[in-house]
């Protein structure tokens, strides 16, 4: 007889992150997973897009310093300033945005119906209800680049905070790039007012998305660091529009 093989215990081991929804778009696939949060912690949710990690509930540093950052570059004696948050992901920004008294309107684009729903009616609600409760708090159910690009509406914001990708150096869907072609540049300068702030979130810093800010006829440009547990740390990418 051969000798039983030795059993592994799996106690205390975190459980591997359960699929909660899972939707084919017009962009392709994107799911919802719930995973342990840790001791005593609530679960983290994640948001994946053709098999891409995208972002999770973890943190949110980043995403809040996205808007802080913008804000920040505005001077104090613009009243009720707009902005438009690209990419509604797990809602740290939009809450964020709506929990600051001197926004005045908060347009949020995003182009996947799911996403909405997780807010709307799902898991993520815990983190974005009362932002989307918030009067000032609009939705626009379409993608960011053409919404940049076709100007139908003629609206104008004081601030863009742009987060839909991993970065301008990592797209997690091809026809993101282009936002951060010079095209995609000039349209979300013209979308700025006179003095505006583009914020722009990536996984990394990029010396070259720089320049080419620089090349679209920003000024101030810089980058603002968030450390992150391991590795290189994310950024915030600003920009002004001259007045």
């Amino acid at each position: 007889m051969a000798p039983a093989l030795p059993q592994h215990s799996t106690a205390g081991l975190p459980e591997a992150p359960r699929t909660l929804d899972r939707r084919e778009g017009p962009y392709g696939e994107v799911a919802l997973r719930q995973r342990d949060g840790g001791p005593g912690a609530p679960p983290v949710y994640e948001i994946i897009a053709n098999g891409c990690f995208l972002m999770d509930t973890s943190d949110g540093r980043s995403e809040r310093l996205l808007i802080d950052a913008a804000l920040a570059e505005l001077p104090a004696a613009r009243p009720r300033p707009a902005v438009l948050i690209g990419g509604l992901g797990v809602g740290f920004s939009l809450a964020r945005a709506a929990a600051e008294p001197r926004w005045g309107r908060i347009a949020v684009v995003e182009r996947e119906a799911a996403v909405i729903d997780w807010h709307r009616t799902g898991p993520l609600s815990a983190v974005s209800a009362t932002a989307l409760a918030d009067p000032r708090t609009e939705i626009l159910a379409t993608d960011l680049v053409a919404y940049l690009r076709t100007g139908a509406d003629g609206d104008t914001y004081d601030a863009l905070c742009l987060d839909i990708d991993n970065g301008p150096d990592w797209t997690v869907t091809d026809g993101n790039g282009s936002l951060y072609s010079p095209a995609g540049l000039a349209a979300c300068r013209d979308r700025l007012a006179p003095g505006g702030v583009l914020a722009v979130w990536s996984a990394q810093p990029s010396s070259g998305f720089e320049q080419a800010l620089r090349n679209a006829g920003f000024s101030g440009v810089r980058t603002k660091e968030i450390p992150v547990v391991r590795g290189v740390p994310d950024v915030v990418h600003l920009a002004r529009k001259g007045a």
